[in-house]
């Protein structure tokens, strides 16, 4: 199916020539048919030989009052039939419709000349065929018809159907956004919704998401063309059938969705055409698709603006929309989307950098482009922005600027070893640490960096410089060490610790670093002292008591208690009653684990 749009001045015979065409009637309401004034927006359609496949048309007002709805019909269609009469020739909504074309940059169309019977067609054809030349449309096709007499009804189609051919083919497996142009119960049914469907597919069974994400709703069925259909790919008018909580709220100008494809905005960065931005009223109105939204102008460059929305809408970069001044004093604008996620400008100077920025963007999505000035985001958020990703993410779902990404490794480099020079105990930097310092939003980031630099490795959630990275102990470590050799189960009290100068933060390093073995808060032995007990204890008769393995480990009960259980907690020893324990079979522990005497109470000391 190909899908236009009419345009026109009030009264110059769209309705009635759409009807000679399909032989259907375009206004729904019979106000409109008995004051032959159509005042909301209609849909027919018919076969054409030549085009070997439907043609339908989104019959829009012409009264200076309806401008809003009109947009609302041309705003998803790719193409207009484009009307003038012969008996008024150029009128103003002509050049104000003209003028919304203009902007919404459409490039294909077909000038009839109606009432042919009323008056010669030429000098008006000639007219209207310059004037569409000096906008988007470029030059169009031309016929001068009659619908009462039927003539050149014919030529009218054919040119029709030359022009649908040559629309670019939309992509099928496009993300859908439907922009609602009606809503409607149906008895038996239930919530039905119609618009023009650009691209993407529509299948039974789809899951669609209101613009806002207030509502998931499911498709139930689906027609075009009065037909009902399992699927539906764009351009065509569709039907749906939706169903789900939130349903009944649905009106003309909110849009259904593909879930989790798109992102609402509330900011966009547009580039304006015509006449300066400066020159734009402060408050005017954004449409596009079938939406209509006030919005705030804050001018940047001569051609450049920043919007800022009253309620968010699904864009991508390269949208085209038109802004017009509420009772349409002014000619409309033409809007192209530049950014629809731009930079907060809070700083003195941030407004000029930033439309330095935006007079070398193109509107045309550009991966590299976008990566290069945005240097890391997420890959569904680059695709929701309407824009491919240009490469594998680095890390889960992110994209990084290669160059980017380079600096990054460097500075993490720089940051390790800075941390490393500053806390000689502790060298290695926590990952959390390193994610805040280099202003990441995701721990996994820092990983993929650490795993991507051969100067770097990681461990326990520290990162180190490679080679050896244990931190500096003091040379007190090492009488610690010399008293334990001597004695390996007194352990140093807290005086003689206090005494050497070594604190929590030492003693921690000196664990971590493997000089020493934490028992208990403030019990260190050597490393390697657990088993050297187990082993002493498996060489007593089993079980034994506390005080047989305090005497056994000449040591005091301050050291014989907390190695105990460290023991148990490790499956060396085991409890047997609320005073006994045992040595339990395996490596290291001598075969203990049978009694080698009665299992008699001894008493604690």
């Amino acid at each position: 199916m190909r899908v236009l749009a009419t345009a026109g001045h009030v009264d110059h015979g769209k309705s009635a020539l759409v009807r000679a065409l399909t032989g259907m009637e375009p206004d729904r309401y019979e106000e409109e048919r008995r004051r032959g004034l159509t005042l909301d927006l209609g849909f027919v359609w018919t076969w054409l030989d030549a085009l070997g496949d439907h043609l339908a048309f989104v019959d829009v007002p012409g009264h200076e009052r309806f401008v809003p709805t009109m947009l609302a019909g041309v705003g998803p269609v790719p193409a207009v039939l484009f009307v003038v009469a012969a008996d008024q020739g150029w009128q103003s909504q002509s050049q104000e419709h003209l003028a919304v074309l203009d902007a919404l940059g459409v490039r294909h169309a077909v000038l009839a000349v109606t009432r042919g019977d009323l008056a010669d067609p030429e000098p008006v054809r000639a007219d209207a065929v310059e004037r569409l030349a000096d906008t988007s449309l470029g030059k169009v096709a031309s016929v001068a018809v009659s619908a009462v007499t039927g003539t050149g009804l014919d030529e009218l189609r054919a040119a029709l159907a030359r022009t649908a051919a040559e629309l670019p083919a939309p992509d099928p497996a496009a993300d859908v956004r439907l922009w609602l142009d009606r809503a409607f119960t149906v008895r038996g049914h239930g919530t039905v919704v119609t618009g023009t469907l650009g691209a993407g597919t529509l299948r039974v069974g789809d899951r669609l998401v209101t613009g806002d994400g207030s509502a998931v709703l499911r498709v139930r069925g689906l027609q075009s063309l009065h037909e009902d259909r399992e699927f539906v790919s764009g351009v065509a008018r569709v039907a749906v059938n939706v169903h789900g909580q939130g349903d009944t709220g649905l009106r003309r100008g909110q849009v259904l969705l593909t879930p989790e494809c798109w992102r609402e905005t509330e900011v966009i960065d547009v580039r304006v055409n015509g006449e300066p931005v400066a020159d734009l009223p402060r408050r005017v109105t954004l449409h596009i698709g079938t939406a209509a939204v006030p919005v705030t102008v804050r001018p940047l460059g001569t051609d450049t603006a920043r919007l800022t929305l009253a309620r968010p809408l699904p864009l991508r970069i390269g949208d085209r929309a038109v802004l017009r001044e509420p009772g349409g004093t002014r000619t409309p604008r033409g809007a192209t989307v530049l950014d629809v996620r731009p930079p907060r400008l809070t700083r003195r100077g941030a407004g000029r950098a930033r439309a330095a920025e935006l007079a070398a963007l193109t509107g045309r999505p550009d991966g590299a482009a976008e990566l290069r000035r945005r240097k890391l985001v997420r890959r569904a958020d680059l695709t929701a922005m309407g824009v491919p990703a240009p490469a594998d993410p680095v890390a889960g779902d992110w994209l990084a600027d290669a160059a980017y990404w380079h600096e990054l490794r460097d500075r993490l480099v720089t940051e390790v070893a800075r941390h490393a020079r500053a806390h000689p105990l502790e060298p290695g930097l926590p990952t959390g640490a390193a994610r805040r310092l280099l202003g990441l939003p995701d721990r996994t980031l820092v990983d993929a960096l650490a795993e991507a630099c051969p100067r770097l490795r990681s461990g326990q959630g520290r990162l180190y410089a490679s080679g050896d990275s244990r931190p500096e102990l003091p040379p007190s470590v090492d009488a610690v060490r010399r008293d334990l050799a001597r004695a390996p189960f007194r352990a140093p009290e807290a005086g003689r610790l206090a005494a050497l100068g070594l604190d929590h933060r030492t003693l921690a390093a000196a664990v971590s670093a493997g000089a020493l073995l934490r028992i208990a808060d403030g019990i260190v032995l050597l490393p390697g002292a657990d088993a050297e007990a187990a082993a002493v204890l498996a060489g007593l008769p089993q079980p034994f008591t506390l005080s047989e393995a305090r005497r056994a480990l000449d040591t005091t009960r301050r050291v014989a208690v907390p190695l105990l259980e460290f023991l148990d907690a490790r499956g060396r020893t085991e409890r047997v009653d609320d005073r006994r324990r045992r040595c339990r079979p395996g490596p290291g522990n001598g075969g203990a684990g049978r009694s080698r005497r009665p299992d008699t109470a001894r008493g604690d000391e």
